[in-house]
């Protein structure tokens, strides 16, 4: 063994040379790649361990939703009036003298085939004439006759507004500071799915101007108020009313920044001189107080009250410390447009209004009783005496 192994060395011979050139040519060996060389890319995908039938996975559940327009054609709507924010804290015939932002929609971008002006959303082009207003109020009161159909019966009247009452059923819309809004139009609809009526409970500075909160939920909703007691109302949606044939109302998105109207209060009253002026509002903040409004409360007698009040006292003053600034402000410009009376100062969470020189009280206007009677008993041949005393049920408020 010694002499085959010096035998090799000698003649430089080495015995695993042949056996590592017997694996390239019988068994196509290929050595694995050096680490300092780059390996090359193989071309053959079969080399690959992918698994080609690993199941991909599910996208997460996504509930389908009306907001979510991406890709479609914007809203069509064709209820026949201007969409606002606010249908009761808006007037059209007040025109702002300029806007906090740009015109941007509050229904979103490309939502709505209806252009935002800064203020509304006009169902005609704002430079249209008359004739095309007079065909929208006719198209509006003929699709609210044909939903209400036959007037309801005293009977009917009375089943549903005790339905409605607190202790059968929790359903209710809060009707708040901003009054009658737009998204609200859809909350009514909603209600309507399920009851022939909704109640609707009306709070804070709309409450007092009850007569166009009234007139506004009939006309936008196409509905009829079938009983009232305060602030509480009872709209019903009409015989011929189809929950799957509801009128389309988009949905505003967020709130439009309001726009910039004059100041109520300027620095002279129109008629008197500066000193007059700050003499007449050291008097009124100094007079006592006529009335203290609560938060969130009833004022539908608060016109009247101060019609009253000018009959014997050319100053007013009404206390409303715990209420926001901008709540007494909007209830001082419906104050002088309601009495109507000129705004003296707003200072000390205090509302000073003067009757001006020449009063003349406004008759009419937007007094209601605190409550409206909604029996028929000289037109319906069917009602007895004994319709007449349910007719005045105690409908259920927080009021008193």
């Amino acid at each position: 063994m010694f002499v085959v192994f010096f035998f090799l060395r000698r003649t430089g011979r080495r015995s695993f040379t042949t056996t590592t050139s017997n694996l390239y040519t019988k068994y196509s060996f290929t050595p694995p790649p050096s680490l300092h060389q780059k390996q090359p890319i193989n071309s053959n995908p079969q080399t690959h361990n992918t698994n080609t039938n690993k199941k991909k996975s599910k996208p997460l559940y996504r509930p389908p939703s009306s907001l979510d327009r991406s890709g479609q054609t914007p809203l069509i709507s064709n209820l026949p009036f201007d969409f606002r924010f606010s249908y009761t804290e808006s007037s059209p015939a007040v025109r702002p003298i300029g806007l906090r932002e740009p015109k941007y929609s509050p229904f979103g971008p490309e939502r709505v085939d209806r252009v935002w002006t800064g203020v509304c959303a006009p169902a005609v082009d704002p430079i249209a004439s008359k004739e095309e207003s007079v065909k929208l109020e006719g198209k509006r009161k003929m699709m609210r006759d044909r939903v209400q159909g036959q007037e309801l019966t005293n009977a009917e009247r009375i089943a549903l507004v005790e339905s409605c009452g607190k202790h059968k059923t929790k359903r209710q819309i809060n009707l708040g500071r901003d009054g009658l809004t737009h998204n609200m139009l859809n909350d009514i609809h909603n209600n309507w799915k399920h009851a022939e009526a909704v109640r609707i409970k009306c709070m804070g500075v709309p409450t007092v101007d009850m007569k166009n909160v009234c007139a506004q939920l009939e006309d936008k909703a196409f509905g009829k108020i079938i009983h009232r007691h305060g602030g509480s109302l009872i709209l019903y949606r009409g015989r011929n009313y189809h929950p799957k044939k509801r009128p389309v109302i988009p949905l505003m998105l967020w709130k439009p920044q309001e726009p910039i109207y004059p100041k109520l209060i300027k620095i002279t009253i129109e008629g008197l001189s500066i000193d007059e002026t700050k003499e007449m509002r050291k008097k009124g903040l100094a007079i006592p107080g006529l009335t203290k409004l609560a938060k969130n409360g009833y004022y539908g007698g608060l016109v009247p009250m101060i019609r009253d009040a000018f009959l014997v006292e050319e100053l007013v003053r009404i206390d409303c410390k715990g209420l926001e600034r901008k709540d007494y402000k909007k209830l001082g410009a419906k104050l002088r447009d309601l009495v109507p009376c000129i705004l003296v100062t707003f200072e000390k969470e205090q509302i000073v209004i003067w009757r001006g020189k020449d009063y003349k009280p406004k008759e009419g206007g937007c007094f209601l009783m605190d409550r409206e009677f909604f029996d028929k008993s000289e037109t319906d041949p069917e009602h007895d005496s004994q319709d007449v005393n349910h007719g005045e049920i105690e409908f259920d408020s927080d009021e008193n």
